[in-house]
């Protein structure tokens, strides 16, 4: 054994013959992520902090580093150095965001190539949105400015004065005052992309809110909290949620305004948003909902879901379902024996669809598709939110990182795969139809969709307040 190893060495030394590498690789080789597999497996630098499907690449964001993998085939694009990315812009006009840590400024990337598109650098703060990035740039401790600008403009489309912003604000979409969304164990909260700007947002400024128009960049209120009030920024208007402590319980007002007006529009009492923990009444969390809506508990001790622009009871659930995933469409809910999840209509309350799950089952709503986990055995399932159809079914213990119009991406410590929606369901993926193929009844699949990913809906919010050129 020693000879012919001695032989081997020598002839590795000499490059007559060098089986090392071979065997390496045969060690290193990465066992599936999945079964049935996934169109391609790579593995990446470091453990991603974030994942986005933009066009026809992957944009992998790591402690350290961004790198980007082509959709098709993961080979890798381009990477570079960076403590935090974040992705602005559609399909067609997407740029990378990239920076560093307590450092001014940032570049903008192109996601195919890694060309800088624009840079800036004075900015302290960015938030990245699917028609804009804004930025926050401060001449002195008091003096700041925020400009919105498309995603590849080169001019901003308005600038907006604020005395100052919060310490907190740097980096990559600091938190402002507006909704925290549902959480599901495997699947990252990033899941969805980014997402369009809200027509208002709250900026927190030395106690005080600031609420600024997107749409103009005029800043509608200058608001100060009372000391037993939360103010959030939902749906277009500004709430005040107050919570008190009475009796040894806490008992809680909803009111809702007008930022132009300052007008109130509506108001309930007695309902939770879930942003006091039980020491006192003390107001730390935002309340729980997405995009238009906030998700609370009913005085009754239902969950239910309010539309944030008018006070709506959009869906109040059975005694004992719990809500798994809400957006300004649908709710998945698990039903009150645990044993399936079920997809309710917002407004109506009805069911579209229902599939077996367990009690601990993990449910999330993007545009593309709703995903859902299992375990014992393990799975991360994709269908229609529409219509419950099956995308894609993986066994698997990976976690849920992106979903995109035809697949989504998967992935396990730094393995990351791909996964072509129709394919993990015995049906080859067609190719995307243009949007608006199934006549707009949201009922079903159009003519001749057997596979791939359902079209998204319009996201423009029950009253169209999401929607820049919509009514209201």
């Amino acid at each position: 054994m020693l000879l012919g190893l001695v032989i081997v060495i020598a002839l590795a030394v000499t490059g007559v013959w060098n089986p090392f590498p071979g065997v390496w690789d045969w060690v290193d080789r990465s066992e599936p992520i999945s079964e049935p597999d996934v169109s391609w497996q790579q593995r990446v630098g470091g453990t991603p902090k974030s994942v986005t499907i933009v066009g026809d690449t992957v944009v992998v964001e790591q402690r350290t580093r961004t790198e980007v993998r082509s959709l098709a085939t993961g080979a890798p694009l381009w990477e570079r150095k960076a403590d935090w990315s974040a992705v602005a812009g559609g399909d067609r006009d997407a740029v990378v965001a990239v920076g560093k840590l307590l450092v001014k400024g940032y570049e903008l990337l192109d996601p195919t190539t890694g060309a800088v598109r624009r840079r800036d650098g004075d900015a302290v703060a960015v938030w990245t949105y699917r028609n804009m990035l804004l930025d926050a740039r401060c001449v002195a401790a008091t003096d700041c400015t925020l400009s919105a600008w498309d995603p590849r403009g080169t001019s901003p489309l308005w600038t907006a004065f604020l005395p100052g912003v919060s310490s907190g604000l740097f980096a990559d979409n600091p938190g402002l005052l507006g909704t925290r969304r549902l959480t599901a164990h495997r699947i990252d909260e990033a899941v969805a992309g980014p997402e369009a700007a809200p027509p208002l947002l709250g900026f927190p400024v030395d106690g005080r809110v600031h609420v600024v128009d997107t749409a103009t960049g005029r800043v509608v209120q200058d608001v100060e909290p009372g000391r037993d009030e939360r103010l959030s920024v939902v749906g277009g208007r500004l709430l005040r949620i107050r919570a008190v402590s009475v009796d040894g319980s806490c008992q809680y007002a909803v009111s809702a305004r007008d930022p132009a007006t300052g007008q109130e529009v509506w108001r309930r009492s007695g309902f939770n948003l879930r942003t006091a923990d039980s020491a006192g009444c003390a107001q730390r969390e935002d309340p729980q909902g997405a995009r238009s809506v906030l998700i609370g508990v009913a005085p009754d001790g239902r969950e239910a879901v309010l539309d944030g622009y008018d006070g709506r009871l959009l869906l109040v659930d059975a005694e004992g379902e719990k809500l798994l995933a809400v957006d300004d469409r649908y709710a998945l809910v698990r039903s009150a024996d645990k044993e399936s999840v079920i997809a309710r209509d917002l407004g109506t309350g009805r069911a579209r669809w229902n599939r077996p799950a367990g009690a601990k089952a993990g449910a999330a709503l993007t545009p593309y598709a709703a995903v859902l986990t299992g375990d014992k055995p393990n799975r991360l399932v994709a269908v229609d939110p529409r219509t419950g159809r099956e995308l894609v079914v993986l066994r698997t213990s990976a976690n849920a990182l992106a979903v995109g119009p035809n697949g989504m991406v998967v992935g396990e410590g730094r393995e990351i795969g791909y996964v072509r929606f129709g394919a993990g369901a015995g049906a080859p993926p067609p190719a995307a139809p243009p949007a608006g193929s199934d006549g707009g009844t949201g009922t079903g699949s159009g003519p001749g969709r057997t596979g791939g990913a359902p079209d998204p809906e319009d996201s423009c919010g029950p009253k169209r307040e999401l929607c820049a050129n919509g009514n209201g």
